[in-house]
């Protein structure tokens, strides 16, 4: 349980970072707007997502013993 916290934390800090370094680039309609539900919030979720399922699929066979 540990793991997967590091490994949403990592995701989520990461993913952010880089939301925020892309959205002066990324049109209107993709930006967030603080305290509201729109198009750039799921555009955040999407990268901190995609970032999380690439963590798993990276770290997925040292769990394992061999």
């Amino acid at each position: 349980m540990k793991r997967n916290f590091l490994d949403a934390l990592v995701a989520v800090l990461a993913g952010n970072a880089i939301y925020f370094l892309l959205m002066p680039h990324l049109p209107a309609v993709a930006r967030h707007r603080l305290f509201r539900e729109d198009w750039g919030l799921l555009v955040d979720f999407a990268i901190c997502a995609t970032l999380f399922f690439a963590v798993k699929y990276v770290r997925r066979d040292k769990g394992s013993p061999s």
